[in-house]
């Protein structure tokens, strides 16, 4: 692993049971990505997209293989500490969202760091706030608040937590054409001034095309 690599992968696999006996769905599969990097991982539906990225993420075990993340071998951790990794290095943006409904948009975006004990988690939170354009919807709840604009509210809690990786998961899968276009200008900003590593599993080729390399896997192995 070298000085500038956030991620490394060697020969993951992932079996599971099912009524008709074990499913491969990734089989030797080998990654590396550097800090800063913008990757897009694209493929079929079932292909193990979103299974290697909650992988990458720890999120998930493979059946085999291992996973450094931000320089720890995050395979070899219990949940507890792979946690732990998540809480310090790894910010999620989901295709639903995933607000909490009983919160509103700055209590959603200040939640990572009233998690962590940050203080001064308000003033970071109303400015991320400010840099997604939802400054005057501080105070409103999710159900008031726009497919587009709950996405945006997701990526400025993301981005709450300064994370290492920032790891994306159809970010503009339930977004029309152009609500879409402007999420991907928005991830791409917040990459640029924040330095942080992009990994996006996506069928959206106009996002796949923004990023730095797209790597495509075809029924759970990476085709090269």
């Amino acid at each position: 692993m070298t000085r500038n690599t956030v991620i490394r992968a060697v020969d993951i696999g992932k079996v599971v049971p099912t009524a008709e006996g074990n499913l491969s769905i990734l089989a030797g599969v080998g990654l590396e990505i550097n800090t800063g990097e913008s990757v897009a991982i694209v493929g079929a539906s079932g292909s193990g997209k979103t299974t290697l990225l909650g992988i990458l993420a720890g999120l998930d075990l493979p059946s085999s293989g291992t996973v450094e993340l931000a320089r720890e071998e995050i395979t070899a951790l219990d949940e507890e500490a792979r946690a732990r990794i998540r809480g310090e290095h790894v910010g999620f943006v989901f295709q639903t969202f995933q607000l909490l409904a009983s919160l509103t948009a700055l209590e959603n975006v200040m939640l990572p760091a009233e998690l962590r004990g940050d203080p001064g988690a308000e003033p970071e939170a109303l400015k991320l706030l400010e840099k997604v354009g939802l400054s005057e919807r501080a105070g409103h709840y999710p159900r008031q608040l726009s497919g587009g604009e709950q996405q945006r509210v997701a990526i400025a809690r993301a981005f709450a937590s300064r994370p290492t990786v920032l790891f994306a998961d159809e970010p503009t899968g339930n977004l029309d054409t152009s609500t879409g276009q402007k999420i991907i200008e928005l991830l791409f900003d917040l990459n640029t001034e924040f330095n942080t590593t992009l990994v996006l599993v996506t069928h959206d080729s106009r996002l796949a095309q923004r990023c730095g390399r797209v790597v495509e896997i075809e029924q759970g192995r990476l085709r090269t």
